[in-house]
């Protein structure tokens, strides 16, 4: 029961402390306007994993790769 009050609370938080979704999901009128924050939260996430992997492939050709 914990669990899921941990999720519940984490929930709940989120809303209330980012509460622009609702209020996209309220005044746009368009599918983009109504969904932009999570384009660019996408957005961040693939530049952050291709600069991880850059990252990764460096390691690699210079032989510094941790493997344990």
């Amino acid at each position: 029961m914990l669990a899921n009050n941990i999720w519940k609370l984490t929930g709940e938080l989120i809303e209330k402390t980012f509460g622009i979704f609702e209020k996209l999901r309220l005044d746009a009128d368009s599918w983009w306007g109504s969904n932009i924050i999570s384009w660019i939260f996408i957005g961040i996430f693939f530049i952050a994993l291709f600069y991880w992997m850059g990252q990764m492939f460096g390691f690699r050709k210079n032989g510094k790769e941790d493997v344990a």
